[in-house]
């Protein structure tokens, strides 16, 4: 355990988001994203929900400021203009965590493509359909 940091954060999900450089990215994935067949590096939190992850994570990451569009999220599958629950929480999560950020939203494919490039995928037991998101690690400012 650690003073200020979440437990859900573990050994593995701290060293892999600390290992992380600018610009690299990491997966919130959902129960139902192949995550065994994307991800570079796999930290499976399955008992951890979408809400609790995505808190937890943006606690300690920074988000890039630096180009557009750093958290995206999975577009709904023939009706790309619908809002699901699951883009309603991060964009709450995003609200709460300084920046202004937005969601963008992949076409399936396209988001899949972009996890396999990820730094580190953390697969959740999330059952929102559309649960996932790609956050992109920024700098910290020089105190």
């Amino acid at each position: 355990m650690l003073i200020g940091i979440d437990p859900i954060l573990g050994p593995d999900i701290l060293h892999g988001l600390r290992a992380m450089g600018h610009g690299d990215e990491v997966v919130i994935a959902d129960g139902s994203f192949p995550a065994e067949t994307v991800a570079r590096r796999l930290v499976r939190m399955e008992a951890a929900d979408l809400r609790r992850m995505l808190g937890a994570v943006l606690s300690v990451l920074p988000i890039d400021d630096s180009e557009p569009d750093p958290v995206m999220g999975m577009e709904v599958i023939g009706n790309p203009a619908e809002v699901m629950p699951a883009h309603t929480l991060i964009r709450e999560a995003l609200g709460r965590v300084a920046g202004g950020h937005h969601l963008t939203l992949l076409e399936r494919f396209a988001f899949y493509d972009r996890a396999k490039q990820a730094s580190l995928v953390i697969a959740t037991g999330e059952r929102l359909f559309y649960g996932n998101v790609i956050i992109r690690k920024g700098t910290v400012a020089e105190r």
